[in-house]
């Protein structure tokens, strides 16, 4: 402990400048030794005196980093790393108070007890060391720095509400990487700095702080060991830590040396608690705020004099007892146990025989666990790398090589990245001793190249679940109270400043979903501040959009394009709905009316194209009388009306008036009076969302599929929606009005008395099953009495019938004004396909080229059929109909009532047919005669079709026929 140069102990509080003046002492020397607790502060350092002296007199050892050209004057180094016996001019040891560390004291005394400058010595750190160095260190001077900054208490803060330039200290991985996650979310985002990342990884996350893309900082207490960073305010989340052994409470000291973080320079500084941490009591925070502690009284201490000759005597060399009272000796150290689990290993003991060997073995097992795995793995591997070395003088290069390219990934997540940084770390720390790897520059390019691509990795990993880029960006420029570039592409993504925050679906925003609470309060107040001047520009283009970009919804929404701007609500009559738009209040008032004037445009001019023959009629002024009021009711109905519910109006109508309605192209039917081209299905869907819009309905049904003659019935509709859709309801099944009216033309020829069965082209123009067209038909008020038969096979003249019975004669009159082209056409269609098939059946030609198989099909059993006899139901229909339809949706009744529903007949109808003006209702027409036999009915029959035949005087449609046929 002899005296070699002048010694100076400079102590005081954090934020005092003593790094600074140690730098500024060393660079006045030739050379010097700087040496520092953590790895990431001496990188910190070495990078300060590049920038003074430049890179190629500056030299960098730690336990994996070894920069070292070859006219270094100037050693930067971990404590641990500092080099011995260089007789440099000036030599410091920063944060000496760390003696008193049970993990890594021994090697601070150690230090401060054998490490001198040959012209000057510094030892910084805390004031509690001044009485045990001036115990130790004889003739030291004392230099006190006091804090350049106040340092107060501030109590307990909540983080969502700490400060800006806050920095919250954990004690674990697992905190720091929790409370960072919270900041992310509630405040943009945090850097995280730890002492296990490597420096690489460290400064990427310090420079996110300190160049103000996020405000916070989340660290452990490595930030405590002179890292200088711009912090106003420290909370501690916790006060309590593991220390390797056990979880003890923090000392006031240890406290205060991370809390003195806070305020830097001139500028003061806070601290406190957060979280689950209890406020700290009055006498601990006025300790840390006037910086008075409990003076260190032990040192721990381990022999440096250490004895090679046998692996028994370096062990007891190790474990020594100090001989001064103020020295401890430390608790076994990892190195010290590691020696002591390979010494009892034979193979190990064996090959340690000799002081080199064993000089070897204690390197090797000075090499730190940075893995973390256990204490078994470790002594394992270095087993192995002992066994390399002794055998062969290093380890070869085929085994570096493949334990390096096991590491080399940066995939995976931020645990997987730490851990493949620690395993490097171990092979980092080996190439960097001196004759342990072949080519030593190579290996330790390798490593230190490995160990930056895990780091960069490692940073990003951090950075992409830790910082929120775009909520930090927006917050920085909302307080700074600058103007905000918001960008909107083609598919309505929003980007502010570059970052991408929402998406404009039409003219509201929406901001990104992955935003939650304080972070998505901040996105939207950045986006509309940004978006103004887009949505004024997007009304603009909407304006003049054509209508073909916009459309309407069966729940009446109003679109452009895929994105919603408004929807339909109800306006004084069905015909004339309002709209009311979808535009955030940001965009403003302008922006709003624009859009609606543009919405009520289109669809005004929808309902004009749509609906022009009901507008044309309505617009009629030539209709006058009862023809304009029927035109009334025709518009209020929206084109569609059941003729049960009008009989007396239609009535009441005469041929004038008919024509003037038919000129409009209104027909009237057997069930339904309607306007044909409204049956299409763009006018049917309108006309379903202005019908449930005037009827007050909050879920629109939708349309039935376009092109299908029959649909389910659907329960639970509102009433009226079979008729809205074009449909009438019949059991369960809704079938086309106009396809009913060719059905009840075919069904005039029945024998509704005695009973008919279904023909080909019933079934055809329905597209029905027997068994469907049978549930059909008892909708519509018949009865179907279902029977079997044996089948008799036609005849080969017969089977050729119903192929020439497809060909509809071109003369032949249509049967009914329902028959409309399109659905005509249909049912033509599906008849010619069922007469062809038939045509395709074997004839008897076919049947005597196989008499054999004949005579087998005569003695087969005969097969059986199933068939339908249809008869007149009358008002049973009402119970037939299903699902509580009106009685006005019913089928033509029987009898006198028929008469009443028959509707197009007059008193001249009445006086042609022999009726008389004094007849009782109910009175038979006769048989022969009439009108229809020069009608010439259309029929869509498989069979030829019959000269003539006497109308039944109980089917339900033959008063309605003759009515028809004379009245219209």
């Amino acid at each position: 402990m002899t005296r070699a140069s002048r010694v100076v102990a400079v102590l005081g509080p954090t934020n005092t400048g003593k790094t600074h003046y140690a730098i500024e002492r060393m660079l006045g020397y030739r050379t010097g030794i700087m040496g520092f607790p953590l790895r990431l502060l001496a990188r910190e350092v070495y990078d300060k005196v590049v920038a003074i002296k430049g890179p190629s007199v500056v030299a960098l050892v730690t336990g994996e980093e070894r920069i070292v050209p070859p006219r270094a004057a100037y050693w930067i180094c971990t404590v641990e790393a500092m080099p011995e016996g260089l007789g440099c001019d000036f030599l410091a040891v920063d944060e000496i108070q760390l003696c008193a560390d049970p993990e890594r004291g021994h090697v601070f005394t150690n230090r401060l007890l054998r490490a001198r400058g040959t012209h000057e010595t510094l030892f910084l750190g805390a004031d509690t060391m001044r009485s045990t160095i001036a115990d130790l260190v004889d003739g030291v001077d004392f230099m006190r720095r006091e804090r350049m900054s106040d340092l107060v208490y501030a109590g307990s803060k909540k983080i969502s509400r700490m400060p800006p330039r806050s920095a919250i200290v954990g004690f674990s991985v697992d905190n720091v990487y929790a409370i960072a996650e919270l900041i992310r979310r509630q405040k943009g985002g945090a850097a995280v700095v730890m002492g296990a990342l490597s420096p690489r990884t460290r400064n990427a996350q310090v420079a996110l702080y300190q160049n103000g893309e996020v405000d916070y900082l989340v660290a452990t207490d490595a930030i405590g060991m002179g890292l200088n960073l711009d912090i106003d305010h420290v909370a501690f989340s916790s006060t309590a830590k593991f220390d390797g052994r056990r979880m003890r409470d923090l000392a006031p000291n240890e406290l205060a040396q991370i809390a003195g973080r806070a305020g830097r320079g001139m500028s003061h500084g806070s601290f406190g608690v957060t979280g689950d941490a209890r406020p700290l009591d009055e006498e601990t925070a006025s300790a840390i705020m006037d910086h008075r502690f409990t003076p260190l009284r032990k040192l721990n201490w381990r022999s440096a004099e250490l004895r090679f000759g046998s692996i028994d005597a370096l062990e007891h060399s190790l474990e020594q007892s100090p001989n001064h009272e103020r020295l401890m000796k430390a608790r076994e150290a990892d190195d010290l146990r590691s020696l002591k689990m390979l010494g009892r290993d034979p193979v190990i003991a064996a090959r340690a025989s000799t002081a080199p060997s064993v000089k070897l073995l204690w390197d090797v097992c000075r090499i730190p666990d940075f893995r973390g795995i256990s204490h078994a793995e470790h002594t394992s591997l270095l087993t192995t790398i002992f066994e390399h070395l002794h055998e062969r003088g290093r380890i070869p290069d085929d085994f570096l090589a493949r334990q390096i390219r096991h590491i080399d990934r940066t995939d995976g997540n931020i645990d997987a990245l730490s851990k493949r940084l620690a395993f490097i770390r171990t092979w980092t720390y080996v190439a960097q001793r001196n004759g342990w790897v072949g080519d030593e520059s190579h290996w330790r390019d390798q490593t230190r190249a490995v160990e930056d691509r895990l780091s960069d990795a490692l940073h990003e990993r951090l950075t992409q679940r830790f910082v929120d880029r775009r909520t930090s960006v927006l917050l920085r420029r909302l307080k700074q109270k600058e103007a905000l570039l918001a960008e909107v592409n083609d598919q309505g993504e929003v980007t502010v400043e570059g970052e991408f925050v929402g998406r404009l679906e039409g003219f509201r925003f929406s901001p990104d979903k992955s935003a939650q609470g304080a972070e998505a309060k901040a996105l939207k107040s950045a986006s509309m501040q940004a978006l103004a001047p887009h949505f004024h520009l997007r009304a603009d283009r909407f304006y003049n959009a054509p209508d073909t970009e916009i459309d309407f919804t069966e729940q009446g929404g109003l679109m452009w394009g895929e994105h919603a701007v408004g929807k339909l609500v109800a306006g004084a009559d069905p015909l004339s709905p309002q709209v009311e738009v979808f535009v955030d209040d940001a965009a403003g008032a302008d922006v709003a009316q624009k859009v609606e004037r543009r919405l009520q445009h289109f669809i005004s001019r929808k309902i004009t194209t749509l609906f022009e023959p009901m507008l044309n009629l309505k617009n009629d002024e030539a209709l006058t009388g009862l023809a304009r009021g029927f035109a009334f009711r025709m518009v209020e109905a929206l084109g569609i009306l059941p003729r049960a519910g009008v009989a007396q109006e239609v009535k009441d109508l005469d041929q004038d008036a008919r024509a003037a309605l038919r000129k409009h192209g209104i027909r009237f039917g057997q069930f339904t009076i309607f306007m044909p081209l409204l049956l299409k299905p763009a006018p049917t869907r309108l006309r379903l969302v202005l019908w449930s819009l005037a009827n007050g309905l909050q879920d629109f049904p939708d349309a039935p599929p376009p092109g299908l003659v029959t649909v389910p019935t659907i329960e639970g509709t509102p009433e009226g929606y079979d008729t809205m859709c074009g449909y009438r309801a019949a059991g369960e099944r809704m079938i086309r009005i106009d396809m009913l009216e060719r059905l009840a033309d075919m069904l005039r020829n029945e024998d509704s008395r005695g009973g008919f069965e279904a023909k080909a082209d019933m079934l055809s123009i329905t597209g029905m099953t027997l068994e469907q067209f049978a549930t059909l038909m008892q909708g519509l008020g018949y009865r179907a009495e279902k029977g079997e038969r044996q089948k008799v096979k036609a005849a080969p003249e017969a089977a050729a019938v119903p192929a020439d019975a497809a060909e509809t004669p071109a003369d032949t009159p249509e049967v009914s004004e329902t028959a409309a082209e399109a659905p005509a056409q249909e049912a033509e269609a599906a008849v010619e396909a069922v007469a062809e098939a038939q045509a395709e059946a074997p004839t008897e030609a076919s049947t005597e080229a196989a008499p054999e198989a004949s005579a087998e099909a005569s003695e087969a059993e005969p097969e059986i059929e199933v068939f339908y006899t249809f008869t007149w139901g009358g008002n049973r229909n009402r119970q037939n109909a299903g699902r509580g339809r009106r009685g006005d949706n019913q089928a033509a009744p029987r009898g006198g009532e028929r008469q009443e529903r028959s509707g197009d007949r007059n008193s001249g109808d009445r006086q042609a047919r022999g009726g008389g003006k004094g007849k009782p209702k109910g009175g038979k027409p006769g048989k022969k005669g009439g009108p229809r036999q020069n009608q010439g009915a259309k029929t869509f029959s498989a069979r030829p079709p019959k000269k003539e035949k006497a109308i039944d005087p109980d089917n339900p449609f033959a008063a309605a026929l003759m009515g028809l046929t004379k009245g219209d």
